[in-house]
């Protein structure tokens, strides 16, 4: 686990968090009838169906947001929802995370499926940045290169096998009786959230949450 505070291993005093969601799976009229052709009909689909969970990774690594700005769009007219957007989250102390969202355009990698995208987290002493093979890389502050963290990605399934994972998680809770990450209560956080994104993206306007 790479820490966000530890000053010697990661970019301490944290000031953003960028992910660039690059899936290049939206294109064209055939776009996502491979897999999950019900995309094609969603009214709301980025923010609903993939981007409340960088928002719920953005609260884990940040905490609630204080406000959020969305700007939302349709790329590829054979969708009926938003397939493309930016939201930029405020968080306390001046930190903010970006959401930059476009299922029409792709990133370098092997498998699009393993990270969707690339992020950053940028801070004063340096950044991390995860690429498209599931490496975690630190650059330090004013240097020219970067040290590797975490090797490339190795494990089977999709996206580090984190489906299992949650499965796994979710079953000990269930027939073990040991504590869950994931309850619901904590869960309506981030859907008040996404239903904030898409009242910004209407309006034209940042959306304060109160939800520190």
């Amino acid at each position: 686990m790479v820490s966000l505070d530890q000053g010697g291993d990661g970019p301490s005093k944290v000031r953003q968090v960028t992910f660039r969601l690059r899936p290049g799976d939206g294109q064209g009229a055939e776009a996502h009838l491979d897999r999950q052709p019900y995309f094609q009909n969603m009214p709301r689909f980025l923010v609903h169906e993939t981007a409340v969970h960088w928002v719920d990774t953005f609260r884990y690594l940040l905490g609630n947001p204080l406000s959020v700005y969305a700007d939302l769009r349709r790329e590829n007219p054979v969708i009926a929802g938003e397939d493309a957007g930016y939201v930029l989250f405020d968080h306390r102390d001046g930190v903010r995370a970006m959401f930059d969202g476009n299922r029409t355009l792709d990133h370098s990698t092997d498998s699009l499926r393993r990270t969707m995208g690339e992020a950053l987290v940028e801070g004063r002493q340096g950044t991390i940045s995860l690429l498209g093979d599931g490496s975690v890389w630190l650059r330090k502050f004013h240097a020219q290169s970067a040290t590797m963290l975490l090797q490339a990605d190795t494990w089977d399934g999709f996206s580090g096998d984190c489906v299992h994972a949650l499965q796994s998680h979710v079953g000990s809770g269930i027939l073990r009786g040991t504590e869950l990450e994931n309850t619901t209560r904590d869960y309506l956080g981030v859907v008040t959230i996404e239903n904030a994104i898409y009242t910004s993206s209407e309006a034209g306007r940042k959306i304060e949450l109160g939800t520190a």
